[in-house]
C-alpha cells in the first residue's frame, strides 16, 4: 500500500512539473503575434508596442504577422488552426465578437476555439454631427430625427463595423429612422461628414476630437459606460439611454488548449507592460483606456459583447457576405 501511495505521489509530482515546465522555460523561440489587419492601424500599432515590451522582458522575439482581410476573419482562422503551445498569439479587436454572427461562413467559435489572455485597452466612440445639424444634445438630435424620419444620413466605415453597429443600436433604442451609408474605411466616412454628405457618425477619439476642436464637427456624447478622459465634459450615451454601450477594444488570445501556465505567464507580462508609462501615455494619447485584468475577465467580457451585439445584428438584419 505504501509503495502504491508513493507511486501515485510521484506521478502527481511529475504531472505538476510537466505542466509548470512550459511556463518556466517559455519562450525558448520566437513568438508569432497574428494581427488581422494591415500594418499601421490601431490594432497593429498596439500589438507592436506590446511586442517590443515582451521582447525586453522575456528575451525572445515577438514578431507581428499581419493577416488582413475579411474584417479579421482570415487572421483569426489562422490563429485557431495553430498549435496550442504559446508560440502563436492573436491580437484582436472588438470585431472578434461580431464576426461569427455577421459572416455566414466562418470556421471558428471565438469562445470555444480561443483562450483569453487579457484585455489591453478599450476605445469608446463619439457621436458627432455636422455643424449644420440643429442639435446641441443627444435628446435634441433624437427629437430632430423623429420629426424627420428617414431624412438624416449616418456614415460608417463599413457594414458590420463597430460604428455601423452603434448606429443600429441608436436606431433600436430610440426608434428613430435614419439612412446608413457605408464607406470604405474610417477616413472616407469622416471626410463625408465634414463635407456634409452625411449628417452624423460614430467614431473614435483620434478621428473625432481634432475635427471637434477645429469646429468642423460637433460632439454630442461618448459611447463608453463611463466618461472618456479624452473629453470628460461629454455625457455618456448610457446616461441618457441605459444599456447603450459600444466601445472598440483590443485584447490578446491564444489557441484553445494552450497550457494554463503559459497563459498565466503571458497575462502577467501583459499587465506589467500596460502599467509602464510609455504604453499608458501612448494609449491615452490615442483616446484609449488601458485595461489589463485577468483571462477570466476578458472571457466574460467577450461573451457579453457577443450577446449584446448579437441582439443588435439580429434585430437590424445586418449581414456581411
Amino acid at each position: 500500500m505504501r509503495r502504491l501511495l508513493h507511486t501515485i505521489a510521484a506521478a502527481f509530482a511529475a504531472l505538476c512539473f510537466a505542466q509548470a515546465a512550459p511556463a518556466q522555460n517559455y519562450p525558448v523561440k520566437p513568438v508569432r503575434v497574428i494581427v488581422g489587419t494591415a500594418a499601421g492601424g490601431g490594432t497593429d500599432t498596439q500589438a507592436r508596442l506590446l511586442c517590443k515590451r515582451f521582447q525586453e522582458s522575456m528575451g525572445q522575439q515577438f514578431v507581428v504577422d499581419n493577416r488582413g482581410g475579411a474584417s479579421g476573419v482570415i487572421g483569426t482562422e489562422l490563429a485557431v488552426r495553430s498549435p496550442p503551445d504559446g508560440y502563436t498569439i492573436l491580437f484582436a479587436s472588438a470585431q472578434l465578437a461580431t464576426n461569427a454572427i455577421l459572416f455566414k461562413k466562418v470556421s471558428f467559435d471565438p469562445v470555444k476555439d480561443l483562450a483569453p489572455v487579457g484585455q489591453v485597452s478599450f476605445a469608446p466612440q463619439f457621436l458627432i454631427v455636422h455643424p449644420s445639424v440643429p442639435a446641441r444634445s443627444v435628446t435634441e438630435f433624437v427629437a430632430l430625427a423623429k420629426r424627420q424620419p428617414g431624412k438624416l444620413n449616418a456614415g460608417s466605415s463599413g457594414t458590420g463595423t463597430a460604428n455601423h453597429l452603434a448606429v443600429e443600436m441608436l436606431k433600436q433604442i430610440t426608434g428613430i429612422s435614419v439612412i446608413h451609408i457605408p464607406y470604405k474605411g474610417g477616413a472616407p466616412a469622416i471626410m463625408a461628414l465634414i463635407g456634409g454628405e452625411v449628417d452624423f457618425t460614430f467614431t473614435g477619439a483620434v478621428t473625432a476630437l481634432p475635427h471637434v476642436r477645429s469646429g468642423k464637427v460637433r460632439a454630442l456624447a461618448v459611447t463608453s459606460a463611463t466618461k472618456s478622459s479624452a473629453a470628460p465634459g461629454l455625457p455618456t450615451m448610457g446616461s441618457i439611454y441605459p444599456g447603450f454601450e459600444s466601445a472598440n477594444w483590443y485584447a490578446m488570445f491564444v489557441p484553445a488548449g494552450t497550457p494554463a501556465a503559459i497563459i498565466a505567464r503571458l497575462n502577467t507580462e501583459l499587465v506589467n507592460a500596460i502599467k509602464s508609462p510609455e504604453i499608458r501615455d501612448f494609449m491615452t494619447g490615442e483616446g484609449a483606456e488601458p485595461v489589463g485584468g485577468t483571462p477570466q475577465e476578458l472571457g466574460a467580457y467577450l461573451r457579453r459583447d457577443i450577446e449584446r451585439y448579437g441582439k443588435v445584428i439580429q434585430a437590424g438584419n445586418v449581414r456581411v457576405e
